[in-house]
């Protein structure tokens, strides 16, 4: 498996996180990729909603929440129940995708507290009324061609005493053994790889790209802000899966199939056609042993006051 959000062209694939769109020249057609991306998020979420628990432990009132990149919503919807008396803004690229969440909302009931931006990140989060008490960006920052900037755009849009929230890296995500009984072992480690090697290349095509190391408590910190903390999240669903995360397995193999065929050797191209075939016992959508697991990692950061 690949992120969230998050995608398959994403790295570490959760995603999407939650799987997002950020509408900053990247050629994937996110609003046709909602159903995974909605059900990526659900699955995933009791880890968000373990890493929204460690946040409100620092947050502990907010008045205003933004979901920068926040895709079809899952999160922000989340955030809503999370934090009962906060507005919650979800602001991302995709029309499309904030229909969905519009939608979410008001099938959950926090329609009254809920709104979105369309636009680029992170110039359309000027559109804000007022400064945020939690800014929350999940795999969206790697998006923006200058990461630096837009850290310190984020936090330009924090309350002082409020807290910018960054969930980049983590671990890939797995859903098979290592030995499937079939083809070369290892399989998911080499889409890991081709995975990496897409990322690495959307990263320099990205509009006004800068090469930064990654160390988000130093990037935090020269955004002005003091860091509080790091921590990661486990996501262990052990087999037998339920049908919702089967699913979820299943599409996201199957966007790994589409996306990475002239990637992979002949052997791996026929293991991924025989995983995915319904109708063999040995397939994803029959045998006993998927599973889902993965790590996701969040950064936070206060604005001093």
């Amino acid at each position: 498996m690949a992120h969230d959000h998050h995608d398959p062209d994403d790295r570490h694939g959760h995603s999407t996180h939650q799987g997002h769109s950020h509408g900053h020249g990247d050629d994937i057609d996110w609003g046709a990729m909602v159903a995974l991306l909605e059900a990526e998020a659900e699955v995933h979420s009791p880890a968000y909603a373990r890493a929204l628990a460690w946040l409100g432990e620092e947050v502990t009132e907010p008045g205003l929440i933004v979901d920068a990149g926040s895709g079809p919503g899952v999160i922000a919807c989340l955030m809503a129940k999370t934090f009962p008396g906060a507005r919650v803004v979800a602001a991302d690229g995709s029309a499309p995708l904030l229909e969905h969440a519009r939608a979410r909302a008001a099938r959950q009931g926090v329609a009254d507290r809920f709104d979105t931006i369309t636009g680029e990140l992170p110039d359309s989060l000027a559109e804000l009324d007022y400064p945020a008490d939690l800014l929350w960006a999940s795999r969206s920052l790697h998006h923006l061609g200058d990461q630096k900037a837009a850290l310190a755009a984020f936090a330009d849009r924090l309350a002082p005493g409020g807290t910018l929230a960054i969930l980049e890296g983590g671990l890939s995500g797995r859903c098979l053994p290592r030995d499937i009984g079939f083809g070369h072992p290892g399989l998911q480690a080499r889409l890991d790889a081709v995975q990496e090697d897409r990322f690495a290349r959307m990263r320099a095509e990205l509009p006004s790209a800068v090469a930064v190391t990654e160390d988000w408590p130093a990037l935090l910190a020269g955004a002005g802000l003091k860091h509080t903390g790091t921590r990661s999240f486990l996501l262990d669903v052990p087999a037998p899966l339920p049908d919702r995360a089967r699913a979820f397995v299943v599409a996201r193999l199957t966007r790994a199939r589409e996306a990475y065929a002239d990637a992979l050797d002949a052997e791996d191209r026929a293991t991924l056609d025989r995983l995915l075939d319904p109708t063999d016992p040995a397939g994803v959508h029959r045998r006993p042993d998927v599973f889902v697991l993965a790590a996701h990692t969040v950064h936070r950061a206060v604005r001093p006051v």
